[in-house]
């Protein structure tokens, strides 16, 4: 049974060889890209089209055409590929919305369809992503794209990481025209040559390329059936059923990298991009079946003449029933999905070093200081409500790029509102402990420096871990101590920028503290002056550059007698919530995440612990 999939739907694909019909009514250049994990192609030599058709694994047809047969072979493509896109640009006319949707079909050897997609929604858009082949914990997928392009092929290009855009688009849809030379000397739908050399620049992940195998399309040894799979006259013979493949078994770090960390990380992200994709996908079929219930329900009304004999009864009933079939068609590929996650989660989660583990992961018991500082730290955990207990690892690289903003407000979370607010700034300072308690435990001995400023002594006892192990020196208590706190830090920032710029860094002070600083304001703005907030404000813009990081515990409303003067400092914070908060959105589908603050279990001295062996190790060094 072909899945008839909408925008971002995914679905396993049980074939390597396929063929990609596309139908549009109307001429367009078919082409393909090959690209890394991240979508990027590393150079125009892994773009296949009417000039170049063929890559290694991938032949498209000639010049702009209504109708195009595409061959891949998946296993003929380079190990450095991990997604294919199929991509369609207009030639002539101006935008996809003025003219027929395309259709798009991918189709075993046998001429079977695996799955189909129609490119609807599209308006202003000249070029479109119409369908990606991605390969998962060694399977292969294919996704519903549609990802259109005001600015054309151009446009699709620089978006994939190609150079010169503008100049490479031109020289493709150059050869576009019937005209144009060698074009259609081949048929890429009978053989995919290997003419194409690997790019210098390729993923570091790479492993050799194999020789690439021949690909044998249905049209193989004669001419090429252009007919529209679904305008077929005669009927297509019934497909020999074919055993159903298990879903891969989830394996911990399988995603590329130099080291298991790397892989880890990869693969953490490439969980939180398939969650999103599916969750929209999902949505967005919920919303196409209500569209077209209503749109049904609608012309039910309009027929006075079905009123009489109760036919539009039954016609409302089977709109009804079509709405139900389509949802509960989404809610099973979104459970399959789920499903294939929450495996992978409960194999990759026990895997985690301590810098992405959970507080509760015992590896956490067995801590010893890292050698090296590691790719990145986890803030929190995020999810989305089509699964709660589904939760990923909200992992930040290292070194920070902006400061963090732990909010003690209320905002508008649900959870907040339960709590008075003298709980909620202690669940905040708690938070902020967490946090840099876990920069410092991610860092080599003596790699990572913590200062506090706690003006009016309201956190003495959630700072007590991190004072009384001596990870960090005693809060800077008052006016006055907030003052030396940011003069010595704006002074810090001041001197690497300078020589930083001057090309004059092993020219620095040798007494200068070469580790990375985290200055953690509580009770802001209480006890800073003008002058003060002015320092704040430039610590939070020009420290991580060097190496000065900010991490606030503040409500915003606190400091509501500065207007509009703060915007640009809680704008350039991270922000964090002591209580889950569903204010994280993603920029791929616009998702509006749950975020989960890392809370340690009841009881546990695992913090403890842990600063005791980082302020040791500190004061060895420092011996």
């Amino acid at each position: 049974m072909t899945a008839e999939l909408v925008r971002g739907q995914n679905h396993p694909l049980p074939e390597t060889r396929l063929e990609i019909r596309v139908s549009a009514g109307h001429p367009v250049l078919a082409g393909a890209t090959l690209g890394d994990e991240q979508g990027r192609v590393a150079g125009a030599e892994w773009i296949a089209h009417p000039g170049a058709p063929a890559l290694p694994g991938v032949g498209v047809p000639g010049p702009a055409a209504a109708d195009h047969r595409l061959a891949v072979d998946l296993d003929a493509v380079p190990g450095a590929v991990h997604r294919v896109s199929v991509l369609l640009a207009l030639t002539g006319a101006d935008r996809f919305g003025a003219l027929a949707a395309p259709f798009v079909a991918v189709a075993g050897p046998d001429g079977t369809e695996i799955a189909s997609y129609t490119l609807t929604g599209l308006d202003r858009e000249s070029a479109v992503v119409a369908l990606e082949l991605y390969r998962r914990q060694g399977a292969w997928k294919v996704r519903a794209m549609g990802q259109g392009y005001e600015g054309g092929l151009a446009a699709l290009l620089g978006d994939q990481g190609l150079e010169r855009p503008a100049d490479l688009a031109a020289a493709i849809l150059a050869t576009a025209t019937p005209e144009a030379p060698d074009a259609s000397e081949a048929d890429p739908s009978s053989t995919v040559p290997s003419r194409v050399p690997e790019p210098e620049h390729v993923p570091r992940t790479a492993p050799a390329t194999p020789p690439p195998t021949p690909v044998t399309g249905v049209g193989t040894g004669g001419p090429v059936d252009y007919s529209h799979p679904r305008r077929r006259t005669a009927p297509a013979p019934a497909p020999t059923p074919e055993p159903r493949q298990a879903p891969p078994v989830p394996v911990a770090g399988d995603a590329s990298g130099w080291s298991m960390d790397e892989r880890l990380y990869n693969q953490v992200w490439g969980m939180f991009e398939d969650l999103a994709r599916t969750a929209a996908a999902y949505r967005s079929a919920c919303d196409f079946a209500e569209s077209r219930l209503d749109r049904e329900l609608d012309e039910t009304l309009t027929d006075y003449r079905a009123r009489a004999d109760g036919a539009n009864d039954a016609a409302r009933a089977a709109a009804r029933a079509r709405h139900d079939e389509l949802v509960e068609r989404a809610r099973e590929v979104l459970d399959r999905d789920l499903a294939q996650l929450a495996a992978e989660s409960e194999v990759v989660e026990p895997a985690l070093p301590v810098a992405y583990a959970r507080w509760d992961n015992p590896v956490w018991h067995s801590y010893r200081l890292p050698a090296e500082e590691p790719m990145a730290v986890r803030l929190g955990d995020l999810h989305l409500p089509e699964r709660t207990d589904l939760r990923i690892p909200m992992l930040v690289r290292l070194p920070l790029e902006r400061g963090l903003w732990v909010d003690s407000g209320r905002g508008h979370s649900e959870a907040a509102g339960l709590l008075d607010e003298v709980e909620l700034r202690r669940l905040a300072l708690d938070c902020a402990v967490a946090h840099a308690a876990r920069l410092l435990a991610a860092y080599p001995a003596g790699g990572f420096t913590v200062h506090v400023v706690d003006p009016a002594g309201a956190g003495a006892a959630a700072l007590a871990p991190l004072v009384e192990t001596g990870a960090a020196a005693p809060p800077a208590r008052g006016a006055a101590g907030v003052s030396a706190v940011l003069e010595q830090l704006t002074e810090r920032v001041d001197l690497l920028q300078m020589a930083l710029r001057g090309g004059a860094a092993d020219a620095l002070p040798p007494g200068l503290d070469a580790a990375r600083q985290l200055l953690i304001v509580h009770d802001f703005p209480h006890g800073f002056d003008d002058r003060a907030v002015t320092r704040l404000r430039y610590l939070a813009d020009e420290g991580p550059s060097v190496g000065v990081h900010l991490l606030m515990v503040a409500a915003r409303e606190d400091a509501a007698a500065y207007g509009p003067l703060l915007d640009p400092l809680w704008r350039s914070l991270l922000r964090l919530t002591p209580v889950p908060d569903d204010h994280l959105a993603d920029p791929w589908v616009g998702h509006a995440w749950s975020y989960e603050p890392p809370l340690l279990p009841p009881g546990s001295v695992i913090l403890r612990q842990v600063l005791t062996q980082v302020a040791a190790a500190r004061h060895g060094k420092q011996l």
